[in-house]
């Protein structure tokens, strides 16, 4: 398998880690960002919307970083990280869409001023990010991970930007739920570190 990647963007890194928590052998393709390598028509025939991260698996590409959490659990028949029943589907699912909606534009965006000089209203994508932090601060305390007691591409998909948000200037000392359900994350066989940038609470 090949995932064409950015090591600063934290959907880039949901799929890296879970190709890593997977053991899965895979080359990583780095894709500059800064030279607009993903606007360009070689890119753009793997994924036409421009963005990274993509995996190429032979003959299939599957682009977005969610959808790669789901076809890898899929192909490789990992039923403990995408369960199959109805119920637990469905929990799992809520929380892809939070984080391509809620972390996306609270953390994730408090993220791309401090790291990318994007163009965003800090206070109001901080705020943002504390919203759905206090969310998920509630849903762990009643137990170790997002979805059950086990892992799932859940916990994937919202570890990354969660664990950078101060970069965003968001500070996480205020959630112990979530500061502690990182640090299990983190304990997993195959973790791999999401770059650091020393910018925002960071600095």
């Amino acid at each position: 398998m090949k995932l064409y990647y950015h090591p600063l963007s934290g959907h880039s890194h949901r799929a890296r880690l879970f190709l890593s928590l997977l053991g899965v052998e895979h080359e990583l393709i780095e894709v500059d960002l800064m030279k607009g390598a993903h606007k360009s028509p070689e890119f753009l025939k793997l994924n036409r919307f421009g963005q990274v991260p993509v995996l190429v698996d032979g003959a299939t590409v599957v682009a977005d970083s969610n959808a790669i959490l789901v076809y890898l659990a899929g192909k490789l028949n990992q039923t403990d990280w995408l369960p199959q029943t109805p119920a637990a589907e469905a929990a799992i699912q809520r929380w892809l869409s939070v984080a391509a909606g809620e972390i996306a534009y609270g953390p994730a965006a408090a993220r791309l001023i401090t790291v990318f000089g994007a163009a965003r209203n800090a206070e109001e994508v901080i705020g943002r990010a504390h919203g759905i932090l206090s969310i998920v601060e509630q849903e762990l305390s009643g137990g170790e991970f997002i979805v059950g007691a086990h892992p799932t591409i859940a916990d994937v998909a919202l570890y990354s930007y969660i664990a950078r948000a101060p970069e965003g200037n968001v500070d996480l000392s205020g959630y112990p739920n979530v500061n502690a359900w990182l640090r299990r994350i983190e304990a997993l066989p195959g973790f791999v570190e999401f770059r650091k940038t020393p910018v925002g609470l960071a600095a």
